[in-house]
């Protein structure tokens, strides 16, 4: 269907910034540029703590006084190169309060100064923090989830196969899974939808810059994962978005998880482009995912 009219105006006025291409600027030039864009919430939160868990800066958001809650434990997007806890902060919120249940966001480090592994590492030990730390955050141990959006989804994606604590979800949204960058949707989508496929290798060539990991090792792309892998992975919610070059990709691995048995819903934003979720302010569509997703989540932590 034909680009949603709201994504189509917000692609204009970022196109009128006039703003080089992602791949010819330097990397922490445009972490600035992309932080400059962030935009405060106007989302009322119950409790917000920021919070060290082993080295991890995470921020811990809670919709209710409650001690017995779920926890999302959240990764944000930004291709592994930009994002942190600010930049998502009304996500977080909002999910939060559309659950009814707490989110952990967390700031991992960022390429290429700290390329893969880091990033990773810095998501499994969070996890595992939030595991040891359950009571004292007012949640219960149990209830698990893990989620993230674009690198972030790849990470929760990851962490979901390697399951260092018990999970009982993941969440992920227009997620890589596979950073060969091969699908048709890098062809449909390649320009003129915020997200291209010379910015995809832009970041992807800087989340492997340190030399470790290759774009098949699954630990970077969780679709080369071995079926077993993705078998014993937690029941899954997948968005993906029309205009998004990781269209084909997140779908592909939606598909998967469904035929090594695992239970997976799979959405599909007709008209969006990559970024809509995070975008709620401006898209009404993005506002629908949140909603959406939350209570996908909702209900794999009341079971």
């Amino acid at each position: 269907m034909p680009l949603h009219p709201q994504s189509a105006s917000l692609l204009a006025a970022m196109e009128a910034l006039g703003a080089p291409p992602l791949e010819t600027q330097e990397a922490a030039k445009a972490r600035a540029g992309f932080n400059a864009m962030t935009i405060p919430s106007n989302e009322a939160i119950h409790e917000m703590r920021d919070l060290d868990a082993d080295g991890v800066a995470v921020r811990l958001y809670r919709p209710n006084d409650r001690t017995d809650l779920g926890l999302l434990v959240y990764y944000h997007g930004g291709g592994w190169v930009f994002g942190n806890i600010d930049s998502h902060d009304d996500v977080c919120r909002k999910l939060a309060n559309h659950m009814g249940h707490a989110v952990l966001s967390v700031d991992y480090r960022l390429a290429p100064e700290h390329p893969f592994p880091a990033p990773l590492m810095d998501c499994v030990n969070a996890l595992r923090w939030a595991h040891t730390n359950a009571a004292s955050l007012g949640v219960d141990a149990s209830r698990l989830a893990v989620g993230g959006d674009s690198a972030g989804g790849n990470l929760a994606a990851v962490v979901a196969q390697l399951q260092p604590v018990p999970l009982k979800f993941q969440m992920l949204i227009y997620p890589v899974t596979d950073a060969r960058r091969g699908s048709q949707s890098y062809i449909d989508n390649a320009n003129g939808y915020r997200l291209t496929a010379a910015g995809m290798k832009w970041f992807c060539d800087h989340y492997l810059s340190g030399g470790q990991g290759a774009p098949d090792d699954p630990r970077v792309s969780p679709l080369c994962a071995a079926d077993s892998a993705l078998a014993a992975s937690p029941p899954a919610i997948v968005i993906t978005a029309e205009y998004d070059p990781l269209r084909d990709e997140g779908e592909e691995y939606a598909l998967r998880l469904v035929d090594n048995g695992v239970h997976c819903s799979l959405t599909r934003y007709y008209g969006q482009i990559h970024g809509f979720f995070s975008m709620s302010s401006f898209v009404d569509d993005g506002g629908h995912a949140i909603a959406h997703a939350a209570f996908a989540v909702k209900q794999a932590l009341e079971r």
